[in-house]
């Protein structure tokens, strides 16, 4: 009898998960699918349109305005004005009340400082590197925030993760090995990018985050972009004015630049609607498909050469990143698995239901901001 019964509750619950995973998606889940991939779209677009613009402004055989610290700035005076006007006049944004005078010096000033710097040199391996290229050499950005958040005691030692960070770093090398149009300056140009803006994204954690200030991407605009102004001045006066004043044949585009800020302000405000949206792990998802159309748009349009190499060695670093962030991606399960039994409530769940709008990857910020 006990033999029957469980014969008959093993059919019952199997007809009733039959009967649910045949149910249609609702609507509302529908629409949350769309609205997600629809930001998903708009960031990967406008990361694009910002990159190759940026290329197409500092490369010698395109426009041939090779000013890197000048577009940085002009990227960052467009960014400063627009989001004062968004804070102060629009009042649109609030801005975070525990923000003060020394913890903007202590804090903000800094991170400012290393995004400056983030920005300089990542603009200026434009110049030197392809645009494949340089998607292939930012597949480091994990092993750097790994390593500096060890070193800064942010992160914990593992020697799994940390193998895995050296699989990564394989993978560049061979990519890097297999390139055409290698240059020593460009690539440390840009592994030098990779430095500051992981260290930058690790500061952010430590001065800001862990004293409660998030700071969405007009607000870090608003205090971030007077500092990079400043700290820009300084190599800009030494560097590039003489030169710019020599070029007494240069006048300014305000269509070019006007619209090449405009997109760099707009990728800010697509970050903060994708990573609100959805999750930062389905804006990394979102960067491994953007590095591959990138790579082949450099290939199939802008005509640099990409080697069987070269894309051996990123496959590698690729799925040397996917491995890492399926790792991140279960220690977040693990942890909201723990909240749920801890009585964490639907907030819990909410989080969990938005990282897996896409599945898998890392990275930053990347900082493909006004990159």
């Amino acid at each position: 009898m006990g033999k029957g019964a469980g014969s008959l509750s093993t059919q019952s619950s199997s007809t009733a998960a039959a009967a649910t995973s045949s149910q249609p998606i609702s609507d509302g889940v529908l629409k949350k699918i769309v609205v997600a991939y629809t930001y998903v779209a708009i960031w990967i677009f406008l990361s694009f349109t910002v990159i190759v613009y940026n290329k197409y402004i500092l490369d010698k055989k395109l426009y041939n305005w090779p000013f890197p610290i000048s577009l940085t700035m002009i990227h960052m005076s467009f960014c400063a004005s627009l989001a004062f006007f968004l804070v102060r006049v629009l009042r649109l944004v609030d801005l975070p009340s525990a923000m003060s005078t020394s913890l903007y010096i202590s804090s903000v000033v800094p991170i400012g400082a290393l995004y400056s710097l983030s920005l300089w040199l990542s603009n200026s391996a434009y110049i030197y590197l392809s645009v494949s290229f340089i998607q292939m050499l930012k597949a480091l950005m994990p092993v750097a925030v790994y390593s500096i958040g060890v070193l800064l005691k942010k992160e914990s030692y593992h020697s799994n993760t940390m193998l895995n960070m050296l699989s990564i770093s394989l993978g560049v090398a061979v990519a890097a090995y297999g390139e055409a149009r290698f240059d020593t300056w460009g690539v440390t140009l840009q592994i030098g990018a990779v430095a500051f803006e992981a260290t930058r994204l690790v500061l952010i954690q430590i001065l800001l985050t862990s004293k409660g200030i998030s700071l969405n991407p007009i607000t870090s605009l608003y205090y971030v972009a007077p500092c990079c102004l400043l700290f820009l001045s300084v190599p800009w006066l030494v560097v590039e004015y003489p030169l710019l004043r020599e070029t007494s044949s240069f006048q300014f585009d305000w269509v070019i630049f006007g619209t090449n800020s405009l997109c760099a302000f707009a990728l800010n405000l697509a970050v903060f609607l994708l990573v609100g949206k959805t999750s930062a792990l389905t804006m990394n998802v979102a960067g491994v498909v953007k590095d591959w159309l990138l790579i082949a748009f450099s290939w199939s349009v802008i005509r640099d050469t990409v080697t069987p190499i070269n894309l051996f060695g990123y496959g590698l670093a690729f799925l040397g990143v996917a491995y890492y962030n399926h790792a991140k991606l279960q220690g977040l399960k693990a942890k909201e698995a723990q909240r749920k039994v801890e009585g964490g409530g639907a907030g819990a769940d909410h989080d969990e239901e938005k990282g897996r709008l896409l599945p898998d990857r890392d990275g930053d910020k990347r900082g493909d901001q006004q990159k």
